[in-house]
């Protein structure tokens, strides 16, 4: 039903790559780092640099850096170089022509502690570029643009995040960017997309349009909507083309019908979210050709689905040709979560001399951007709430997003490193359902989205409501999906005690809220049995505050009173404290739900005020 149409082989758009170039041997660690960790997509060194070496490396090209700017020298690229940054400026001032044009460019040093922006930091997105590879590398950044050091939206660039495309003048362009450097009051209209953004401290110096007021487009400086404005733009996704025609129409007839009917409307072609048609059409050389050139989804529905959508002009032949009395109105409703409304009903177009075909054209607006294949859902586990706990691997999808949705308090934690222009959604303790569906929405709207639990989102958190979801979602509705592990509590609990976990364990929340409790007594059971050490999550609320006496009741029927209990509360935190006790003595008031229960096996000692549980390695 769905296809992002890269079937061709012919390459109509040379994609967008990431390339590392080291000017000598000292660079190579560093290059093996960034290609291993697929921070980029191939690496160079310098003709010779490599003589001493004993074996060759993978993937390593060598050659000259002219040579090297020759063939890579082009807009949609970043470019890194490890070296000097006297001798970037050098090398690549033959080849600057405009920022709409040139790469980005950024240069780093050997030991990867410093990450410069040197050009392309905002329409290449060479800034975020190098804010990720700051995160995942543990480096500083190094920008120098106003938006950047002044803390402001920057408005030329920023709308990528959200999954818009930029529209407009480069001169337009130019001095807004100007307008805004000086601290101008700029005039914005948004008529589409999410407003998340407006609410952001650097949007201060900007003054909003309500929709609902007459609007005068020669007084805006920032236009946010499908329209065709003369004026600097930024288009979401919101358009969906039904298309249907015959056998081998020409590209161009299918362009010059797609532009003729955006004309017809004032619509621009940046804010096309996708194409649809019927799945006949999957293998239709045009229609596909047309989709790569632009990065247009192509869906595709069966005649069944299709026949069964209300439309207001249907056609006996086309029902008795494809077996559906519609095929453009009908698909350009089923695409966009089938929220689409018709803006335009179908439309003839007609080939002209030396052209083969003819296509029919139908307009759809969804209410929301609809861009599923540009969004990303990242769910983030931040760890015990100690930023040194955060992984780099979640620190850097954290700094690619332009969303970040949680738990008030877990948020908090990383509010030193939430960038100036990302939005913090709060979301209290018991919306997790409501809290994930919202992430799950803006993502496919084409949003780059951090859904953020404390510790381990796999562990208790909210990779498993996200996942479920996600995978309720048709197939053509799905952003990306990715889990970064986190730190969980137990593991910072382990790491402060000594060795508790070295042999078998288990973890079990003594949380009933979703969990009947009979089925969680019948896990203690089975653990208790079963010799395993446990860690326990949930452990006592104010509501609950029977659980956990009833835990070590069903505990003490296998286990010696004296088996150790060491109870960690606010691990990572400035709070923390951690005590050990055992199972008789456990103090149950000093247990709450900022609590995990370490709880031994009959093998577990404390020594030195040390938590072991020996793996059995000294009795062999």
């Amino acid at each position: 039903k769905f296809i992002l149409s890269l079937v061709l082989e012919k390459t109509l758009v040379k994609t967008p790559k990431r390339i590392a170039f080291g000017f000598s041997l000292s660079s190579l660690p560093l290059l093996e780092r960034l290609q291993a960790s697929k921070h980029v997509d191939q690496i160079f060194i310098s003709v010779g640099s490599t003589l001493s070496l004993e074996k060759k490396i993978d993937g390593l090209v060598e050659s000259s850096p002219i040579d090297f700017l020759k063939d890579q020298w082009q807009g949609n690229n970043k470019l890194i170089f490890v070296g000097s940054i006297g001798a970037v400026v050098r090398l690549i001032a033959p080849f600057i022509r405009s920022k709409e044009n040139d790469p980005a460019i950024l240069v780093m040093d050997s030991k990867a502690k410093n990450v410069i922006t040197l050009l392309g930091g905002h329409k290449q997105g060479g800034d975020r570029f190098a804010s990720e590879l700051a995160a995942a590398l543990e480096a500083e950044v190094i920008c120098t643009s106003d938006s950047f050091t002044e803390r402001r939206i920057p408005l030329d660039c920023f709308g990528e995040g959200w999954g818009w495309k930029r529209g407009g003048e480069v001169v337009g362009w130019r001095k807004l960017m100007i307008s805004q450097s000086k601290e101008q009051k700029n005039i914005v209209f948004q008529g589409k997309g999410s407003t998340l953004w407006q609410k952001l401290k650097g949007c201060s110096n900007l003054s909003f349009l309500d929709k609902k007021d007459p609007i005068s487009f020669e007084n805006i400086d920032l236009y946010i909507g499908q329209e065709n404005r003369n004026i600097c733009s930024w288009h979401p996704p919101t358009i969906i083309i039904g298309i249907g025609c015959e056998r081998n129409t020409d590209e161009k007839v299918i362009q010059r019908a797609i532009n003729n009917s955006l004309n017809q409307n004032g619509l621009s072609l940046l804010s096309i979210s996708g194409l649809a048609t019927i799945d006949k059409k999957n293998d239709e050389i045009g229609l596909l050709s047309l989709s790569k050139k632009y990065e247009w989804p192509i869906y595709f529905f069966s005649a069944f689905e299709l026949s069964k959508v209300n439309v207001p002009t249907p056609s006996n032949v086309v029902l008795n040709e494809m077996g559906t009395p519609s095929v453009a109105e009908a698909a350009a409703l089923l695409a966009g979560d089938h929220r689409g409304r018709l803006i335009q009903n179908k439309q003839i177009y007609y080939s002209k001399e030396e052209e083969s075909g003819a296509v029919t054209i139908a307009l759809a607006e969804v209410e929301n951007p609809f861009a599923p294949h540009k969004g990303e859902l990242h769910l983030i586990g931040s760890g015990p709430g100690d930023l040194k706990m955060l992984t780099s691997d979640s620190r850097q999808a954290l700094t690619r997003c332009a969303v970040w949705i949680g738990y008030g308090p877990y948020l908090n934690y990383l509010e030193s490193i939430r960038g100036h222009d990302q939005v913090r959604i709060d979301s209290k303790l018991t919306f997790e359902k409501d809290r994930c569906q919202h992430a799950l929405d803006l993502a496919k709207q084409g949003v780059k989205v951090a859904l953020i639990s404390s510790g381990d989102s796999g562990i208790y958190g909210m990779a498993g409501l996200a996942l479920d979801l996600w995978l309720n979602e048709r197939l053509d509705s799905r952003p990306l999906f990715e889990v970064h592990p986190g730190i969980s509590s137990f593991q910072m609990a382990a790491a402060k005690l000594g060795a508790p976990f070295m042999h078998d364990f288990c973890s079990i929340s003594l949380s009933d809220l979703l969990t009947p409790w009979n089925q969680i007594e019948k896990r203690i059971k089975s653990a208790a049995i079963g010799d395993f050490v446990l860690a326990i999550f949930n452990p006592k609320s104010i509501k609950r505050d029977w659980q956990l006496k009833k835990t070590v009741d069903l505990l003490l029927e296998c286990r010696n009173p004296s088996t150790p209990v060491a109870i960690a509360r606010q691990l990572g935190r400035p709070e923390e404290s951690i005590e050990i006790h055992t199972l008789e003595t456990l103090p149950f008031d000093r247990v709450d739900m900022l609590t995990i229960l370490v709880i031994g096996n009959s093998q577990s000692v404390i020594k030195n005020n040390k938590f072991l549980t020996p793996r059995g390695y000294f009795s062999n």
